[in-house]
């Protein structure tokens, strides 16, 4: 199951996560973070060597804005605590798994 990231607990589960985090910024009313997050549940699954989480901007209005996250679903992924790589929208699992 994908970590619910939020400002309380960003620093210890991304920035001083030893190991590659996948974070997908997404919003209840959204309808494709709707449809992105089975997958982002697939990969929290089966990639035991990432760290998988999900931020919810509308709860978290301060991490979105600190990342410049301006459209929803976007997916950041960070290594060594910096921003590595991006997609914005509903991208195949495939782009995600590239992303890493």
């Amino acid at each position: 199951m994908a970590l619910k990231i939020t400002k309380e607990n960003f620093e210890e589960q991304v920035i001083r996560s030893p190991q590659p985090v996948l974070v997908d910024f997404w919003a209840e009313w959204c309808g494709p973070c709707r449809m992105l997050g089975p997958v982002i549940e697939e990969l929290a699954e089966e990639r035991t060597d990432v760290r998988v989480g999900k931020v919810n901007v509308d709860e978290e209005p301060d991490l979105a804005s600190r990342f410049s996250v301006m459209s929803i679903p976007t997916v950041i992924v960070f290594k060594n605590g910096a921003e590595e790589r991006r997609s914005v929208g509903l991208v195949p699992k495939q782009t995600l798994l590239d992303l890493l």
